[in-house]
């Protein structure tokens, strides 16, 4: 399983990265592998403000339903709706499919998360 080194990653198994002022989040490949075949992308609540660690959606696939956590503190700018109309697609890109948009309160919170190495370690323990 790839886990591209491009951007960080939250051990609750989102990546986000840095798209001009806003950070792209969405779910990892080993996330979407563990989950299996996904059903729906959703409840994602465009203007939410949330905090780290605080829900900001919902995936669920054949075999369970997981949360999406926001990875850093900030406000829900888009939700992909391509998702929303095609699930699977996060199945087959997991990395070339970002679920939501977020416009971070300090864009430095990104450097607290896990490099791709550190998240490795993380699936592997799992």
């Amino acid at each position: 399983m790839s886990i591209p080194n491009d951007r960080k990653y939250a051990q609750t198994h989102e990546w986000i990265r840095a798209e001009g002022d806003v950070m792209l989040v969405g779910i990892s490949d080993p996330a979407q592998d563990q989950l299996g075949d996904l059903v729906f992308v959703g409840d994602v609540r465009v203007g939410a403000k949330l905090k780290a660690g605080d829900t900001a959606g919902v995936v669920e696939s054949v075999k369970a339903a997981s949360d999406i956590y926001a990875p850093v503190d900030g406000e829900v700018v888009a939700f992909n709706d391509e998702l929303g109309d095609a699930p699977e697609k996060l199945n087959a890109d997991p990395y070339g499919n970002w679920i939501f948009k977020l416009k971070p309160v300090n864009p430095d919170d990104i450097e607290t998360l896990l490099d791709a190495d550190g998240y490795q370690a993380v699936v592997d323990a799992s």
